[in-house]
């Protein structure tokens, strides 16, 4: 038997306590402010709530207090209404981003390696990208066979943007050393691009593309008004010609809780890709 060796003994019951008591400290200090702020928005809800439904002008509104929009939404989950319309507005959104994704990195790598394409570039860009997205809805309505389709359009044209000089920013940062290292490996163009400017411009790609989901999720709504029978959009719309102002503000409420959780998974995959990420 080996002299030497050591074995593991069970953590003590103090341990266990100590270990217990810094998690729940550590969980305490991540979750306070958090916490605090979602008080102080269903305050300032409440009050306006509140203030909606002792105005003789706008009583009429009164179902967009938190109570009655809380049991509205309580009533969409629970009867399954409100799963139809998610499924539509991300089917929607998905296309749109992948379609901005293809055309905006290559796009934006090729901005930022090239500086005559950059200069040529700029002014055109940047006037078609001052154009609000909306701004394109007849010109989409009459290029598209179905709605869906434009609608597809307006959140790819909106969210093309941020991707696009995301990546072109990421590649401009590259190191030219790195490049030049790799040159004298002997690395060709294709090992250049898949080894060195991909894994170097991923945190600015996911940081381009987390607010291409924040564009096209606020572009949607809008553009759901267009013709279409489904979505988050449509439901509001419909919510609001049948004066059902609960319900209405309940699938408002469906909008932020999953714009939050896409912006969430950004911010993982951004986090992931950093070379300064832990493992």
């Amino acid at each position: 038997m080996n002299r030497d060796a050591t074995f593991d003994l069970p953590a003590t019951p103090g341990e266990w306590g100590w270990a217990s008591l810094r998690t729940a400290n550590h969980l305490r200090r991540r979750l306070q402010y958090p916490l605090l702020g979602i008080a102080g928005l269903l305050v300032l809800w409440w009050w306006g709530g509140w203030a909606i439904a002792n105005n003789p002008d706008t009583m009429a509104f009164a179902s967009f207090a938190p109570g009655p929009t809380l049991t509205a939404f309580w009533d969409i989950v629970s009867s399954g209404q409100v799963w139809s319309p998610i499924e539509s507005s991300l089917h929607r959104v998905g296309f749109g981003l992948l379609y901005a994704i293809l055309i905006g990195v290559p796009l934006g790598v090729m901005i930022g390696y090239f500086n005559v394409l950059r200069e040529t570039t700029h002014v055109p860009f940047q006037f078609l990208r001052m154009i609000s997205p909306l701004a394109w809805m007849p010109i989409a309505v009459l290029a598209f066979a179905t709605w869906d389709a434009a609608i597809v359009f307006l959140i790819a044209i909106a969210a093309v943007w941020p991707i696009t000089y995301a990546t072109a920013h990421g590649v401009q940062r590259i190191d030219p050393m790195w490049l030049k290292v790799g040159n004298n490996l002997g690395a060709n163009p294709y090992h250049t691009l898949r080894y060195i400017v991909m894994p170097a411009i991923a945190q600015d790609v996911f940081a381009g593309i987390r607010l291409a989901v924040g564009v096209a999720w606020i572009v949607l709504v809008p553009a759901e008004y267009l013709g279409v029978t489904s979505g988050l959009g449509y439901a509001i719309n419909d919510a609001r010609d049948t004066l059902e102002y609960d319900k209405l503000a309940a699938f408002v409420l469906v909008i932020g809780l999953i714009g939050y959780m896409l912006d969430a998974i950004c911010v993982r995959l951004i986090r992931r890709s950093s070379y300064h990420a832990e493992s």
